[in-house]
């Protein structure tokens, strides 16, 4: 007996996916994209503050402050970008700026005076944090913002490049590399939540 004859309206073949009805509560399609691009200014905002938080603590003089001022550049052009795009898109940014610029320099600058593997290790559990955010968003985003789409996952390449500078700057062998990190990531997925929201 073939198949179609056993299964004679092919039910047993996966169908494909309907999108899912939008519910009362879910967000606009316009809503998501000014969610996004108002959680990655405040992001790259704090992302820059810990590198300036870094460099006042380390100096220009350290031995890595040239890695450290070059993610800073590469964070300060990401920063530029979404602040065009609030402009373009009408969003608002994050009522939360003023905390992130305050949290952010702290933040830098705590690590890097527990040593530059600490601000390494600062590094890397961000870098890590930000590049499961681009990740989701990119995912989420269709054909027709193709352009911003482009722009996250470049940004998220860069971001990666980040994340591994930090670790061959020996940022697994800070002190309490784990909690140090896993502290780090948890304070940073709130203020991705925060951001999104307020």
């Amino acid at each position: 007996m073939s198949r179609s004859e056993r299964d004679p309206d092919n039910s047993s073949k996966p169908r494909a996916r309907l999108p899912r009805a939008r519910l009362p509560g879910d967000l606009t399609p316009e809503d998501l994209i000014a969610r996004m691009i108002r959680v990655d200014h405040a992001g790259e905002y704090g992302a820059r503050r810990i590198y300036e938080g870094q460099l006042a603590v380390l100096g220009k003089h350290h031995p890595q402050a040239a890695e450290i001022r070059h993610m800073y550049e590469q964070e300060k052009r990401h920063l530029e970008t979404f602040e065009e795009l609030l402009s373009e898109r009408r969003v608002r940014p994050t009522a939360l700026q003023p905390l992130w610029h305050l949290a952010g320099f702290a933040l830098g600058a705590a690590t890097a005076m527990m040593g530059e593997r600490a601000a390494m290790a600062c590094t890397v559990a961000v870098e890590e944090v930000i590049d499961e955010h681009y990740a989701r968003q990119s995912a989420a985003l269709d054909a027709s913002e193709a352009p911003l789409r482009e722009t996250i996952d470049e940004f998220r390449a860069e971001e990666l490049e980040h994340r591994d500078i930090a670790l061959q700057q020996g940022a697994e062998e800070a002190p309490g590399y784990e909690l140090l990190t896993g502290g780090i990531k948890a304070g940073s997925r709130l203020a991705i939540w925060l951001s999104e929201r307020v």
